[in-house]
């Protein structure tokens, strides 16, 4: 399925309010995390008007865009962060309704997101370790597991235990960003979005990023939704290719 402007969507604005986070849609059936005529609009502007957008499991969707077309706010929907005014999202055939934690925590962690800037994703308050397992103690889990699991990632993205304790001032952009990546990958998602992720970082940054996120795709059949202006990066990683065009200017 491929992205669509200018298409007026019919569908109205989702409703929490009586009705079940996640619903059964008649006729989806397909395994995939998709946005269906999604809409958005801010400060009165429409930024997505009728997108459509498909991400299989093992598959990496790369999606390009001039810059205001909505790449970044379409990820935010797609990562349960953002409900449409107008469309929809399905989670492998579901209807999605609510967004952050108006869902449950078994649907919402399933789908991660990555962004571009690792000091605006982070509370500069909290140590390497503590960003890694924030996700986990927000949804229970045990505080030993909780700090198993992220001394466990801690060390698939390459960060020393010595940096486990220091806070954001105290490393570079890649050191946090491979945080961001484990902090993404703690409950195992299904679905990991990347909006410029490796955008701020060196070469081998890069590198080593990408391999991680590889071989948890690999190993795990998760979708991967790329966005990046880098057409090197896309030519090599993509499996295919989204062109998500500006919206129609009022």
């Amino acid at each position: 399925m491929t992205s669509t402007a200018g298409m007026s969507s019919t569908a109205g604005v989702p409703s929490t309010a009586g009705a079940p986070a996640v619903s059964s849609t008649a006729g989806m059936t397909t395994t995939a995390l998709a946005a269906h005529e999604v809409a958005v609009s801010y400060g009165g502007r429409r930024v997505l008007d009728g997108v459509d957008l498909r991400v299989a499991p093992g598959e990496t969707v790369g999606l390009r865009g001039p810059s205001g077309s909505g790449k970044s706010t379409l990820a935010r929907v797609l990562a349960l962060l953002h409900a449409p005014e107008a469309g929809h999202v399905t989670l492998d055939g579901h209807r999605i309704v609510g967004a952050r934690h108006r869902l449950p925590a078994a649907v919402r962690t399933r789908v991660a997101i990555l962004f571009q800037s690792p000091r605006a994703a982070t509370d500069p308050r909290l140590g390497l370790a503590d960003i890694i397992a924030e996700p986990l103690r927000a949804t229970g889990t045990p505080e030993a597991q909780a700090r198993a699991r992220a001394a466990e990632l801690a060390d698939l993205v390459g960060l020393t235990p010595d940096l486990l304790a220091r806070r954001p001032h105290a490393v570079s952009d890649g050191q946090l960003q491979r945080a961001c990546l484990a902090r993404a990958l703690v409950h195992r998602p299904d679905y990991l979005l990347c909006d410029e992720a490796t955008a701020m970082l060196d070469a081998s940054t890069q590198a080593h990023l990408a391999a991680v996120i590889t071989d948890y795709q690999r190993e795990h059949a998760a979708g991967v939704l790329l966005i990046t202006h880098d057409p090197a990066l896309m030519a090599r990683w993509a499996t295919r290719v989204v062109d998500l065009p500006s919206p129609p200017q009022p």
